[in-house]
């Protein structure tokens, strides 16, 4: 397969990254998680998850892991490094009502609080009806 020198391209998502040229995976705390890949020359895509703190960190612990079955990417293929950022944030029904009935501190949440407070306290067929105008 042919690619570039390096043979390591960069995917990102949402607002983490890996920076190719820094040696720690960028807006993440200490390890990452990154999907690594690449297509070999059948065609055939192999991946592997990983726990990396850099991207080259990243590439090394995939080709480790795709050696380890017998399907090691040759020199010059490229390998695609992929971060996963999963954020979960728990809010309770009070809490949202009470955001809800707050104070806005823009014209575009006054906006957002009021239509959703609309959504929240129509009947479920208009609702919908609302939900599909936006």
């Amino acid at each position: 397969m042919s690619g570039s020198s390096e043979g390591i391209r960069l995917l990102t998502l949402r607002e983490c990254f890996i920076d190719a040229t820094a040696t720690r995976v960028l807006d993440s705390v200490a390890m990452a998680s990154c999907i690594v890949s690449f297509v070999d020359t059948e065609g055939i895509r192999h991946t592997v998850e990983v726990e990396a703190e850099s991207l080259y960190e990243a590439a090394a612990l995939a080709i480790r892991t795709f050696k380890q079955h017998q399907c090691e990417p040759g020199l010059i293929t490229k390998l695609d490094v992929e971060i996963r950022s999963c954020i979960t944030h728990t809010v309770t029904r009070k809490r949202i009502h009470e955001w809800l009935h707050g104070g806005a501190k823009s014209p575009r949440e006054a906006v957002l609080k009021e239509r959703l407070r609309e959504l929240l306290e129509a009947p479920l067929e208009k609702a919908a009806v609302a939900e599909n105008k936006n």
